[in-house]
């Protein structure tokens, strides 16, 4: 809302607060209707652009892994320079806002200190003002949104921060909702111990992967992981340490394998790989890869062990070897068994 002169029109004022009151309740509507944090992100960036009318603006978030603010939404001119663009913690007005997690209202950039003259230059954009305040979830900032250059003033103004603060607030709960959503979704369907799918997912997934490659005439392959001896570890260090050791086997196959790829803890010491449009071919040179740096790991250093372990494998392809997803992981279980039989740690297909 725009601060208005003692002769300004009382039909103007009520225009401007209907406009906030309006965006404030569609913003209420989204965060009861909808878990999709995009979604949720689009609709009230949206709504601050149509109450505050900024030339340009962009919410940035943290990106907990770096400790950096990358461009989640950007309306601008300089959409494209800015698309790769990472602020660090305390860098520029943005990277202030977050690190401090107090909102800021610049009127000349020229005579603040913290203004990032060089990205300004770098995307050739003429920034006079900026305001910015925190996405703040739990105590914790999880973003920032910025607006820059108001369009029908010189500045922007004490209301409008207020403004964009309400709407902050409100964008920080969405976010938290859509994240904790998320979670619990995650929780339902991971393994808790390796970290890995677990079954029930692995098979809904291989579901589509089939019907998909059915529908393309594509190859879905599948590898069943069994550890050798993995009893023998239990009886000798106990089935805390076996723990362990599924943890760490979860970790070295999910490091080893595509973001396309599903990899899941099918039961005990078994694991099962989808690889979509994958041959049977690729399949076995990343079983084949699996089975040797299992071999070759050492695991459980960090708690002053040093287990050695081997894998039998087995693989099957739609639809050379299976016409269905249970056919499938039955031809690749099978498979397995023959790698047991041929003296275990290698791999068979079916």
């Amino acid at each position: 809302m725009r601060d208005s002169q003692p002769d300004s029109s009382k039909f103007h004022m009520d225009t401007l607060l209907k406009r906030e009151l309006d965006a404030l309740v569609e913003i209420g509507k989204t965060l009861t209707a909808s878990l999709d944090l995009p979604e949720i992100l689009q609709i009230i960036m949206d709504k601050v652009s149509q109450v505050l009318e900024p030339e340009a603006w962009s919410l940035l978030m943290v990106d907990d892994a770096t400790d950096e603010l990358y461009f989640e939404i950007i309306v601008s001119p300089a959409e494209e320079k800015l698309r790769d663009v990472r602020l660090k913690m305390g860098e520029g007005i943005a990277g202030w806002v977050a690190e401090h997690g107090e909102p800021l209202l610049i009127a000349d950039v020229t005579k603040d200190a913290r203004f990032a003259s060089d990205i300004a230059a770098m995307v050739k954009f003429d920034t006079r003002s900026i305001i910015c305040v925190p996405l703040t979830c739990k105590g914790k900032t999880a973003g920032v949104i910025e607006l820059i250059n108001s369009l029908d003033e010189a500045t922007f103004t004490e209301t409008d921060l207020s403004v964009l603060s309400t709407i902050a607030d409100f964008a920080a709960i969405g976010i938290d909702n859509a994240r904790n959503f998320a979670r619990i979704q995650q929780m339902v369907i991971t393994d808790e111990l390796t970290g890995l799918y677990n079954a029930g997912y692995l098979l809904e997934f291989l579901d589509y992967e089939v019907e998909r490659a059915r529908r393309y005439h594509n190859n879905v392959s599948v590898i069943f992981i069994d550890m050798d001896h993995f009893k023998d570890v239990n009886d000798t260090h106990g089935h805390q340490v076996g723990s362990l050791l599924l943890t760490e086997l979860g970790n070295l196959i999910r490091g080893n394998i595509r973001k396309s790829d599903r990899a899941a803890r099918y039961g005990g010491d078994e694991f099962v790989i989808v690889l979509p449009n994958t041959p049977k071919s690729g399949a076995y040179i990343l079983a084949k890869t699996l089975c040797d740096k299992i071999r070759s790991s050492c695991f459980l250093t960090g708690q002053g062990l040093d287990i050695r372990i081997t894998a039998s494998m087995g693989i099957a392809c739609y639809p050379t070897d299976a016409d269905s997803k249970t056919a499938l992981v039955r031809m690749a279980d099978k498979a397995m068994y023959a790698a047991k039989e041929a003296n275990r740690d290698t791999v068979r297909t079916a």
